[in-house]
């Protein structure tokens, strides 16, 4: 076997990784590939590869086999500290995860067709949510104001370099086109309940007419938690960070049970990422609940 060293890495499986995601994979016919597909198991990589690269694929896998097959298929993402935050008490989240998982954060913005934030997120961290870190393509953003909360001013609705989509109540929308352009507005009827909940059934109906099925949930905590909650995430990447932040604010904010034999326990995979340790969590498995 060869040594470790003279393998194909990450560097080189990347560039397979973003061809899947436009492309899909290659034909079963193109034995030539260094990714096959079949019905059966989905993506496999071919050959020989470093531990990093093998690691990166097994962790890829569930979205590049989503992708492929052409499934509309969500994955959020959460990262937190050991005593389950997100942030300070002040909103302070800048960094609570390293490099690494940036890099992954990254990763999964390019081989999604949107990336989704909610209105408290996209008002504290005013974020570009590009793929700057990696190469590959930006999604377009989405943030997900049913109240219209945020403001015209953010980097998101005025720096061009990716289409932006303010999801609102339609009973808002015309409001939102007066301060953003109709053009960046996605008015759903319904998307916000009466009981001030928001639909994100409809709001995964209404990405998808436009064209966009692959979804990453980034956050905040209460928007991957409100994605769990109605059922409408089919994998969950927590990274858990080695700092306590004490009082601060909560990541996954889900309903209560009240025995160990009703909570979630989804399959899972554990990866790590520099200092952080990053939980694959599969929450369409039959056992993601008990």
């Amino acid at each position: 076997m060869p040594p470790a060293s003279t393998l194909p890495g990450v560097d080189a499986l990347w560039p397979l990784c973003l061809k899947i995601a436009a492309r899909g994979a290659p034909s079963p016919a193109d034995t030539q590939s260094p990714i096959a597909w079949n019905a059966a198991q989905g993506c496999s990589l071919q050959g020989l590869w470093d531990g990093e690269a093998l690691e990166l694929f097994e962790l890829l896998k569930p979205l590049l086999d989503a992708r492929h097959a052409g499934t509309p298929w969500a994955v959020g993402q959460l990262g937190q500290s050991l005593d389950g935050c997100v942030a300070t008490y002040g909103g302070d989240s800048n960094y609570v995860n390293g490099p690494e998982m940036l890099v992954h954060l990254h990763r999964l913005r390019a081989l999604c067709d949107a990336v989704i934030v909610g209105a408290g997120t996209a008002a504290l961290d005013n974020p570009q949510l590009t793929t700057r870190r990696v190469d590959g393509p930006h999604p377009v953003r989405v943030l997900l104001d049913p109240a219209l909360r945020l403001p015209a001013t953010l980097r998101v609705f005025c720096d061009g370099q990716a289409p932006t989509l303010l999801a609102c109540d339609a009973s808002r929308a015309h409001e939102a086109a007066r301060r953003v352009g109709a053009d960046q507005v996605l008015g759903m009827r319904g998307l916000a309940r009466p009981d001030g909940s928001t639909d994100l059934r409809a709001l995964r109906a209404a990405l998808l007419e436009r064209g966009l099925g692959m979804l990453f949930v980034e956050g905040g905590g209460i928007t991957v938690s409100r994605f769990i909650e109605q059922g409408c995430l089919d994998r969950l990447h927590l990274c858990i960070a080695p700092v306590i932040i004490g009082a601060g604010r909560p990541g996954l904010q889900l309903p209560r049970s009240t025995a160990m034999r009703d909570c979630m326990r989804p399959p899972s995979r554990v990866y790590r990422m520099g200092a952080d340790v990053l939980w694959d969590l599969d929450l369409r498995a039959p056992a993601a609940t008990c």
